[in-house]
This record gives C-alpha cells, sequence and structure tokens, in this order.
C-alpha cells in the first residue's frame, strides 16, 4: 500500500501537484518523475555541495537533489549514504560541507563541529521523519496489534511463540499460529536500530534492559544487513518479525504492526500518526539549534510513536559555503521540498516544527 495522502500533517500546504514517479529504497537511481516542487525564485545556490552520513535519509536527499538541481542549474549537491558517524566526522574534518545525522551530534564532537565553523557553532536540524515499522510474515495476523512490552519481550527472548498468551491478548479473534517466533535485527550498525531501542527502553522499562545503541546488544535473534537485508528477510521467511522505515516495508509489500501508544489506542502507521508524535516533541536545543526530545510515550491521540528523526548538521556562521547550503537547506526545509517526501515512505515535517527549521535556516549566514 503506498504512502497515504491523506495522512500529511495537518497544516502543511501543498505548493504544488506531484507526479512523483521515484519509489524510496537503498537502490534508488533518482527515477525518472517529475521534478516536484519548486525552489523558491531567487533562492537557488551557484555552487557545489558536498555532504554525507545518514542512509535513512539518502532515498529523500536523492529526490530532493533530483529536483533542486533541476530548478538551479548552477547548483551541485553531492549526498553520499556513509552512515551518521561517518557523516559527522566528515563534518569536523571539513571533507562535508553538512552531514546527515540519525540522532542530534554529541556533545564532544559538537565542540569539534563548531570549532570547524569558527565564527559560529554547529546546529542540528531536523530534516526528515522515518517512521519505523514493525514488519512479520506471519499467516492468521493480518491486522497484528501490539504494545511496547510485548515487542520488548519478543526481541530480548523471552516471547518465542506467535500463539504466546501475551499476544493473544492484545489479537481477540486472531488465530495465531504455534510457529516459533524468529526476531530479526540489523547486524550493521544503524540509526535505525538506535531509533528503535530507543523507543523500547523508553516505553517498556520493565522489560527492555539493553539501552539503546546502533550496535544491536540483545541476545539471539537473527541479524540482517541494512535496511534492504531486513526487509528481503522477512519477505522470505514465515515465521519472522522486524524493524525498518516505511518505505522499505512499503517496497516489499510487508505486513505491519498496529503498535499501541500511550493513549491507549492500537496505532496504524501513517505519515499523520507519525507526524503527531513528532509534533509533541520537545526542542531541546538553544538559538537557532533545533534538537528534538521524543516522547515515545505519547498519548496524543492517533499518535504513532516508533519514530526517527535525522537531522542535516550545518555551520550556523563561518561555512565558506554558507550561501549554498542555506539555499539547498531553505528548500528542503520549505513545504514544497517537505511535501515531496509523502512518495518515498517518510513523513513531512508537522508544520510546528517545519516553520521552526525554516527560520533557522534562514540565519545561515
Amino acid at each position: 500500500m503506498k504512502f497515504q495522502r491523506s495522512g500529511y500533517l495537518a497544516g502543511i500546504a501543498l505548493t504544488a501537484t506531484l507526479a512523483l514517479a521515484a519509489c524510496g529504497s537503498d537502490n534508488n537511481d533518482g527515477g525518472t518523475g517529475s521534478t516536484g516542487a519548486s525552489a523558491a525564485p531567487g533562492s537557488c545556490g551557484t555552487g557545489s555541495l558536498t555532504a554525507q552520513g545518514s542512509t535513512a535519509q539518502k532515498n529523500a536527499m536523492d529526490e530532493w537533489i533530483k529536483n533542486y538541481q533541476a530548478q538551479c542549474s548552477g547548483a551541485k549537491v553531492d549526498y553520499q549514504g556513509t552512515g551518521s558517524g561517518a557523516g559527522v566526522q566528515a563534518f569536523i574534518s571539513g571533507t562535508a560541507d553538512f552531514a546527515g545525522s540519525d540522532s542530534a551530534i554529541k556533545e564532544d564532537d559538537l565542540t569539534k563541529a563548531s570549532a570547524k565553523c569558527g565564527s559560529g557553532p554547529a546546529i542540528n536540524l531536523p530534516m526528515v521523519v522515518g517512521p519505523i515499522a514493525v514488519v512479520y510474515n506471519v499467516d492468521g495476523a493480518d491486522n497484528l496489534q501490539l504494545d511496547a512490552s510485548t515487542i520488548a519481550k519478543i526481541f530480548s527472548g523471552k516471547i518465542t511463540k506467535w500463539n504466546d498468551p501475551a499476544i493473544a491478548a492484545l489479537n481477540s479473534g486472531a488465530k495465531l499460529p504455534s510457529t516459533a517466533i524468529q526476531a530479526v535485527h540489523r547486524s550493521d550498525e544503524s540509526g535505525t536500530t538506535d531509533n528503535f531501542t530507543k523507543y523500547l527502553s523508553k516505553a517498556a522499562e520493565a522489560d527492555w534492559t539493553f539501552s539503546n545503541a546502533k550496535a544491536w546488544k540483545a541476545p539471539g535473534g537473527t541479524g540482517a544487513k541494512g535496511s534492504d537485508g531486513i526487509a528481503s528477510l522477512v519477505k522470505s521467511t514465515p515465521g519472522t518479525i522486524s524493524y525498518v522505515e516505511l518505505s522499505f516495508a512499503e517496497n516489499s509489500d510487508l505486513k505491519k504492526a498496529k503498535i499501541k501508544n500511550g493513549a491507549g489506542e492500537f496505532t496504524e502507521l501513517t505519515g499523520d500518526s507519525a507526524g503527531k508524535t513528532i509534533e509533541g516533541a520537545k526542542v531541546t536545543g538553544t538559538g537557532n539549534d533545533l534538537t528534538l526530545s521524543i516522547d515515545y510515550n505519547t498519548s496524543t491521540a492517533g499518535a504513532y510513536p516508533i519514530v526517527l528523526v535525522t537531522y542535516e548538521i550545518a555551520c550556523e556562521k563561518g561555512s565558506p559555503k554558507a550561501a549554498d547550503i542555506k539555499a539547498f537547506l531553505n528548500y528542503t526545509s520549505s513545504t514544497g521540498g517537505q511535501s515531496a517526501l509523502g512518495d518515498l515512505g517518510y513523513a513531512p515535517l508537522p508544520e510546528s516544527v517545519r516553520a521552526k527549521v525554516a527560520t533557522s535556516v534562514a540565519a545561515i549566514s
């Protein structure tokens, strides 16, 4: 099922009619779709930018770059999905003009990055909302419902059968088989793993004792490399359950569980439901830094609680390419830029967050 346009976040005004043909995947080559939403007149950069980092936002970046360069003939942006950690280090070393990261830059790296900027601090700009789907392959559970405690017990090996009483209690009437559960996790270090385990550590504290990290820490289970590896293994193997970005779940036509939020609702993953969780996030950064603290126990009605936000890390002041960085990020943070993400399995930023990001981008000099 394609990402629901009706799920676009309240308050986001579409500035163009979209006819995008590109579909998100690790192997996205940019496709042949329309150029999507336009950059604002007079806002085009004229130079070249080099950036790298988060693979979770790579498909969004590919689409943005395609659209931006089509509208801005003098601009060139090269973004490589090398991973969040590599992106941050490239930014600190000066080989990347800005970096993409699945989490805000840590304090020690922030000091180094700000020193690289010179006249201004490095700032975190939330730019891409990547909902994380809990995907599964089991007969008799087309509309599986799960809560944080049960998910934690499954991935820590405490629940091992699909007809376990804990799962059955959440799915009245479902014909759950006695099949063994095969929990699948990322074998490589991943921001998706970091955010998924952050959700478990916050929403199921009593049942998840492994904290959160990019590397999988819980015992047992089966590892698969990359989001495409996760999707492929779940698609081909009955009895499996895993976590993966929405675009990969949809591209592989995987079943997605409804997740219980802090309001007691079992919520389907849509752009609207993921956006409601981000809309309730608190800004913990200062000035133009927009580091967000996400409430994984959100009691907002209709909110889907398992989400990640990927950031662009840039110099607020001092970069010799400030004008070009500002022009490109002005496009990505615009309503048009954000609306281009829906067909790729992302959720646009809620308008309340998008407006703050656009203001921070405007301060880059």
